[in-house]
């Protein structure tokens, strides 16, 4: 997988985007980054495509591709307009060979096993898998994973808000796509401060980032587990004997042993941990090293952040 490909797979999310106007390229592409997805797949559903991707390409942050490639003519097009991806709705071996050529992402279109198997022996493991929702969805991911462990996938056609969890939580999915982060009432509208929100809650639910626990610093394990014994009384909570202090329920950690931060700490809890991460880094949030940590096959599963807010440090969790 390219670098690019890579980053993609960080962000988690590709918004296809349809324009009739290229003046709207520009505060399209401003909304999808201010929203936290900076990425874009302009589809050959317009005649302003090229246009589009020439525009939304003078954005530095923004990943700008092209999709519904149907054509070699197209491919070459969208590439001399400044696009840096190619997506193609169907196995498209003529296209595909010529982004080979020419080290241009090419992201092809596959439904079955004979076309995963033959976009395979041209050395590309990144798939597009369309329509994925008439093609039984999250069911036959599971079961293409056994035989093709080794690719990955975009699913579109049938993702949503609602259902895109279900997809990203399969190991075989390195992203999902659709124009449910630019939905087309909004885009006619030209409400781009609601589309970024719209990015912005699409994000939210993919990391599920949400409070764990506040912590609580002492100078002593004996002052820790008074105060944890009078929070149990007060809030029906567990106590829980945990490493160097304690816990109420979970609710509150109460450490008895140093611990970034001025007067305690906040426990931030994520369901994806290595997008939450990335999301992070593309923010300029940066990792203590010092107080990473990881689980037994590497992966970071609690790390510290280096930014405090009013003295209390920060840290992220793997739920």
């Amino acid at each position: 997988m390219s670098k690019q490909l890579q980053k993609m797979s960080e962000i988690g999310l590709v918004p296809l985007v349809v324009l009739e106007d290229a003046a709207c390229a520009k505060p399209l592409g401003e909304a999808l980054v201010a929203g936290g997805i900076p990425v874009a797949e302009v589809t050959f559903r317009t005649d302003a495509c090229l246009d589009i991707i020439r525009t939304m390409k003078e954005i530095p942050t923004l990943i700008v591709g092209a999709g519904t490639v149907h054509t070699v003519k197209q491919a070459e097009a969208a590439v001399a307009a400044g696009a840096t991806f190619i997506v193609t709705p169907a196995y498209n071996p003529d296209v595909i060979d010529w982004c080979t050529a020419h080290k241009v992402d090419i992201v092809p279109g596959t439904v079955s096993p004979g076309e995963i198997e033959a976009v395979r022996a041209r050395g590309i493991k990144f798939c597009k898998f369309f329509p994925a929702a008439a093609y039984g969805g999250t069911a036959t991911l599971k079961a293409l994973a056994g035989p093709f462990a080794d690719v990955q996938f975009l699913p579109t056609g049938g993702v949503s808000l609602d259902n895109m969890r279900d997809y990203l939580s399969l190991p075989n999915v390195a992203a999902v796509g659709g124009s449910f982060m630019t939905p087309g009432k909004l885009v006619k509208e030209q409400d781009w401060d609601g589309i970024a929100a719209v990015c912005r809650g699409a994000v939210q639910k993919m990391l599920g980032l949400r409070i764990g626990h506040v912590g609580i610093h002492t100078a002593s394990r004996a002052e820790a587990e008074e105060l944890t014994d009078a929070l149990c009384r007060l809030t029906g909570e567990t106590k829980i004997v945990a490493g160097g202090g304690f816990f109420a329920g979970t609710i509150a950690e109460i450490c008895a042993e140093p611990t970034p931060g001025d007067y305690g700490h906040l426990c931030i809890d994520t369901d994806d941990m290595p997008r939450a991460l990335a999301y992070y880094a593309r923010r300029g949030i940066a990792l203590d090293p010092e107080y990473t940590f990881r689980d037994e096959d590497g992966a970071i599963r609690l790390a510290y952040l280096k930014e405090k807010v009013g003295g209390f440090s920060i840290h992220l969790r793997r739920a």
